[in-house]
């Protein structure tokens, strides 16, 4: 846990709201209990892939079941806390593209962010908050694709003059407007 709290404090805030996320962890959330599992059912680490194309112009994102919406990659820590690693892991498992790369070796966005009371596996889950971790990748078109069928129904290529269109989770598009901004900012 030492090296994530090491890497949070290291991440250069790229918005207002990441710089609020990062002053709460830092300041009370990292102080509570089995943060890297769900036994903490207020707040719990999940990690992110963000995978754009060689053209910066598409994102590969899969359509949750759970949100009915089109998503980034990711999911729960889960005990590990090589949270690089769970993003990778995440990506391979929910797209099964095999070939990307990582584009930076640094957090790429830092999030606290809520999640809404909803069923999975038939069983209640309450509202919470993911403190995600986000890494970019990068990743050639012409990969085959496949769904995980108990997490996602659905894996594209989004330009990302669409996203608005393919997101309906409303409340997750300032978090994707954000990444694109920020690695197209790194592609210059």
């Amino acid at each position: 846990m030492k090296e994530i709290i090491e890497e949070i404090q290291a991440y250069k805030p790229f918005t207002q709201q990441e710089a609020n996320d990062q002053k709460l962890f830092l300041e009370q959330i990292q102080f509570q209990k089995n943060l890297l599992t769900r036994e903490n059912s207020d707040y719990h680490f999940s990690s992110s892939a963000w995978v754009v194309n060689p053209t910066y112009d598409k994102v590969l994102m899969v359509y949750h079941n759970i949100y009915q919406s089109y998503s980034w990659t990711g999911g729960h820590a889960d005990g590990c806390n090589n949270l690089l690693l769970v993003a990778q892991k995440e990506l391979e498992e929910e797209t099964g593209i095999k070939k990307y790369r990582l584009i930076t070796d640094d957090l790429f966005a830092f999030d606290i962010l809520p999640v809404q009371a909803h069923f999975k596996n038939g069983q209640f889950v309450k509202a919470h908050h993911h403190i995600n971790t986000t890494y970019l990748f990068m990743a050639q078109e012409d990969q085959p694709l496949q769904i995980k069928a108990d997490e996602n129904s659905g894996v594209k290529w989004i330009n990302v003059a669409n996203l608005d269109q393919e997101v309906a989770e409303k409340e997750m598009r300032v978090y994707y407007h954000k990444m694109i901004q920020k690695a197209r900012l790194l592609k210059k």
